[in-house]
């Protein structure tokens, strides 16, 4: 049996403000491309079909096309939710959906309920772990005494092992959402800790035929046997270095044969450029990143105006913009760099790290500004009140 296994697809996600609904289906599609030419019998995915536990209905509508084309494809589906998902939503018409060749695990109770396929060598059970709150599983796996994933999940495959024995040398599968010691975070993963602890020993998976894990978004390799196969696009900046990928596993008649990664399509790059705006704009070196999803970190002696659209100019996927003076800005401590200077020498500290050293012009608003404050403040002064000195004030503020 071929089995391809894919994760964390997080349909509905946007990138810095920037709808991924096309190049989420563009990556779907290619994983039906990889079906169809890699023969592939099962797709796995473990968790996270969804970014967001109510997705919208164009994000339904490219899920529900990537599972059609993967079912033409000729291969069976096994899902699972993850922490992103509604098990409720994305378990609803399970039943009739399995009719069709689409296998949804979403519920707790069903852990030990495989998902029972044949090929030329016997039954292969799979096993859909979705990602368990402890708060909410323990009493459903009648473990109340359990308070971390670690925990939850032994029961989990307590239960699992029990049917698994009692099927008598069937080969394994299972799919789980959860965060195994050894793997590696991109960044653009949500946290599942509870009481500080999120992680799971890889152990807890022993003598499982292979497990395919969700809820890391870069593909690892934690044994032989246990695999995060990461998202299919990149939802950080973080990932810039990451390809991304699916592992295709071969189960031979005694178990896992062979497991090979395969690479995807790169529908969009990420590219993370640091220099003046002119030079972004005009330097041929940059050339390279014009098609890609832009971070730009600007080095201009003051802050650009409107940078972002003259980005877009040249970078039309441009979605994050900074400034950053080339001289820098250390660590400062407030009180010791306010104490003893004059209220506009302040404002035109402020000024010039914010924007950019102001004009003769601009401090003379400045300095009319603080007059009329002061002005004020002399007008409401309880006549009781002592008289503070303009360096005082500073200093009290501070």
């Amino acid at each position: 049996m071929r089995i391809l296994h894919t994760s964390d697809w997080h349909i509905g996600r946007t990138f810095h403000g920037v709808d991924l609904l096309a190049d989420q289906a563009r990556a779907l599609a290619s994983i039906a491309e990889l079906v169809v030419s890699e023969s592939v019998d099962v797709v796995v995915i473990p968790g996270d079909v969804y970014d967001r536990s109510i997705p919208s209905a164009d994000a339904i509508a490219v899920c529900e096309r990537g599972f059609e084309a993967i079912s033409a494809a000729g291969a069976t589906l096994v899902v699972t939710s993850g922490n992103h998902d509604s098990p409720t939503r994305l378990g609803a018409g399970a039943r009739f959906a399995a009719a069709g060749g689409l296998h949804l695990r979403t519920r707790v109770g069903q852990v030990a309920e495989p998902v029972v396929l044949a090929d030329s060598h016997g039954e292969v059970a799979f096993y859909g772990i979705p990602y368990l709150e402890p708060e909410l599983a323990r009493a459903e796996l009648a473990v109340p005494q359990a308070r971390s994933h670690a925990d939850i999940l032994d029961a989990a495959m307590s239960l699992v092992r029990a049917d698994l024995a009692a099927r008598g040398g069937v080969r394994s599968v299972v799919l789980a959402h959860a965060f195994v010691v050894g793997g590696e975070a991109t960044g653009s993963e949500r946290s599942i800790s509870v009481g500080g602890v999120e992680t799971v020993s890889m152990s807890a998976f022993n003598g499982i035929d292979y497990v395919a894990l969700g809820h890391l978004h870069s593909p690892q390799k934690l044994s032989e046997s246990v695999r995060y196969s990461g998202s299919p696009l990149p939802y950080s900046f973080g990932e810039n270095s990451h390809r991304k990928a699916v592992w295709i596993v071969d189960l031979e008649a005694d178990g896992l044969a062979k497991v090979t990664r395969h690479d995807l399509p790169t529908v969009r790059g990420l590219s993370r450029l640091t220099g003046t705006l002119e030079e972004l704009l005009t330097g041929i070196q940059f050339a390279c990143a014009q098609d890609d999803y832009v971070s730009a970190t600007l080095t201009d002696q003051s802050r650009p105006v409107d940078p972002m659209r003259k980005l877009q100019e040249r970078f039309p996927h441009a979605v994050h913009v900074e400034w950053q003076r080339p001289d820098g800005v250390g660590e400062l401590n407030y009180r010791e760099r306010v104490h003893g200077r004059r209220d506009t020498e302040i404002a035109a500290s402020f000024l010039t790290d914010v924007r950019g050293t102001p004009t003769e012009g601009e401090m003379s608003w400045v300095q009319q500004a603080l007059a009329a404050a002061v002005s004020e403040n002399e007008r409401v002064r309880p006549v009781a009140e002592p008289v503070v000195s303009e360096s005082e004030q500073v200093e009290l503020s501070a």
